[in-house]
């Protein structure tokens, strides 16, 4: 269970860091070449945020990993289940975002912030649907 835990934190925490690294390069380009687009600062900036909140997570939560029994086992598992239900809300906030800010006020900065999180929310559920399946055939 240990060894199936630390993989899993490996996961957001190179995902985290690859959306930083790809965040930033986006933000960077559109910087130094004077590019003007609402669509891609506003999600270049919202991958970098959420890449630097994902790393700094499951940083954390990697000192904090130990042997578990049954118990503890459960306990994982139910939180990986509330944490999924979250990513779900993510997702449900970044459509929302989306979606309001082209219908409402044709804003692409909000477009681009929302997929962003639809995106970061969407990789988290599945990172954290793998490790509760791996609980339960364990």
């Amino acid at each position: 269970m240990r060894a199936a835990e630390q993989a899993h934190l490996q996961r957001p925490a190179i995902w985290g860091a690859l959306s930083m690294v790809a965040g930033t390069i986006v933000w960077a380009l559109l910087t130094t070449r004077r590019f003007h687009s609402p669509l891609l600062t506003h999600s270049a900036t919202q991958t970098g945020a959420c890449g630097a909140v994902d790393l700094a997570i499951a940083l954390i939560a990697w000192r904090s990993i130990h042997l578990r029994d049954l118990t503890g086992a459960i306990s994982l598992d139910r939180f990986l289940w509330f944490n999924i239900g979250l990513d779900v809300g993510y997702v449900a906030v970044g459509a929302t975002l989306a979606i309001a800010g082209w219908r409402l006020t044709r804003s692409l900065s909000l477009v681009g912030s929302g997929i962003a999180v639809i995106v970061q929310g969407d990789v988290l559920a599945v990172l954290d649907i793998i490790l509760a399946s791996l609980i339960t055939r364990g």
